[in-house]
């Protein structure tokens, strides 16, 4: 770690120049640090003073390049010239832990769940007085938010994040859980599961590391120094019966909410602060978000589900389903309805890659080839009054990501939802 006065004599290579990069840039400025340049492979007009025109001389001469998440060392451009100098890349995070702060941090990540875990963590330090900011992977980059002292940040960390990561020291470090995920970024399972790994590499024997008991032989094969923390499910479901909030109690929370419990059992919140605090938390959109009931049908949109582990969640929690799924699989994902193939009356297939779940689904339940959403929404509700079922619904959990017909799972989430609202009041 660096004093400000240490940070301000170091060179950087920004490459990239999104969201993140712009806010690494906007950091530079912040602390009045001058010697760095930027780098990004389709975009040549952004901060143009700053682009070198000798990409190899800069990148030799710098002490760290930041990367931007998006970027992947084995899709880039410039792969074989970042791979040579792999040792000096770091992230927005690290910049982050580089400077000294007074304040304490909580970084959590996994396949699934990272989102509401920390949002609800958020929500939970806010209500107990704890000064609380959230950033990072979940929507403001964390080099952009405005920390008081003494307060807790709160950071979801991608994969991405983590991998090149070399500073990283969380105060409480939370890793949920490990699915098969954003293998075409990685390469590899096994390169995934060290990225997430990674979030205990460096930390202190005074910090706090919390995963699942599955991890627990890993974790201490790593040698890592932080307090190791298992989180215990039963624990929370003793007191899930007192919290007076629908979607926490949603059973696909249990597992978030012990983690939840857990960190609020370090910070020393009372199990009766915790239950009162939980009233007035919101779910996040997208997140198995139930938004519109009408007669014998429910509507419940959970767009952010991208992979089938993350569908896999919603199917558990439902009955009567009309399922609506597909989009871009992720790469060697495997859909298995062995123990919910009988809570799923019919499938709509949508998006350009039919034949990948035709196969996987097709042996097992019924389905009907929709490709768009608009077909699938309009055969359901058919579908619906023809058979006559009571407490049905229309759950759109795609098992897959977005980008095969849309720009992210947000705009996807939002189509679904405007127009289940319109043929709705036509169908029902």
């Amino acid at each position: 770690m660096f004093s400000e006065n240490n940070f301000k004599e170091l060179s950087f290579l920004v490459y990239g120049l999104g969201s993140t990069g712009k806010s690494v840039i906007k950091f530079f400025e912040k602390y009045k640090l001058k010697n760095y340049h930027v780098w990004d492979d389709v975009n040549k007009n952004l901060y143009k003073s700053k682009r070198p025109q000798n990409l190899n001389k800069v990148l030799k001469k710098v002490n760290f390049i930041v990367l931007s998440p998006g970027i992947s060392l084995n899709i880039t451009k410039n792969k074989k010239r970042l791979y040579k100098f792999k040792s000096k890349i770091i992230t927005d995070i690290d910049l982050f832990f580089l400077l000294r702060r007074p304040h304490k941090s909580i970084v959590v990540t996994g396949t699934n769940g990272k989102s509401t875990t920390c949002k609800i963590i958020n929500h939970l330090l806010n209500q107990n007085k704890f000064k609380s900011n959230l950033g990072g992977n979940i929507g403001t980059p964390i080099l952009n938010l405005k920390i008081k002292r003494g307060s807790f940040v709160i950071i979801e960390a991608s994969s991405f994040q983590l991998s090149h990561s070399k500073f990283i020291q969380p105060d409480y470090a939370v890793l949920l859980n490990i699915t098969n995920d954003h293998l075409d970024w990685h390469g590899n399972m096994k390169n995934y599961t060290n990225s997430k790994f990674k979030i205990f590499e460096y930390q202190k024997k005074s910090q706090y590391s919390l995963t699942d008991v599955k991890y627990k032989n890993e974790f201490k094969k790593r040698n890592f120094s932080g307090k190791l923390i298992i989180p215990q499910i039963n624990s929370y479901r003793k007191l899930k019966s007192r919290i007076k909030n629908f979607y926490i109690k949603l059973d696909i929370n249990d597992e978030n909410m012990s983690y939840v419990l857990a960190i609020a059992k370090l910070l020393n919140i009372s199990n009766k602060s915790f239950i009162k605090s939980l009233k007035s938390f919101k779910g996040l959109p997208h997140r198995y978000e139930i938004f519109l009931r009408k007669k014998n049908c429910v509507f419940i949109n959970d767009s952010k589900a991208t992979s089938y582990q993350a569908t896999k969640y919603a199917l558990r929690n439902s009955k009567n389903i009309f399922w609506i799924v597909g989009g871009l699989p992720k790469k060697n994902d495997k859909i298995d309805l062995k123990h919910l193939k009988k809570k799923i009356i019919m499938a709509y297939l949508i998006g350009r890659h039919i034949n990948f779940f035709r196969k996987q689904i097709g042996k097992h339940i019924s389905f009907k080839v929709s490709r768009t959403l608009n077909n699938s929404i309009i055969q359901a509700l058919k579908d619906i009054k023809i058979l006559k079922k009571k407490n049905n619904t229309i759950l759109f959990s795609p098992a897959s990501a977005s980008f095969d017909q849309f720009l992210n799972f947000e705009k996807r989430g939002e189509k679904f939802k405007r127009l289940s609202k319109h043929y709705a009041r036509k169908y029902i």
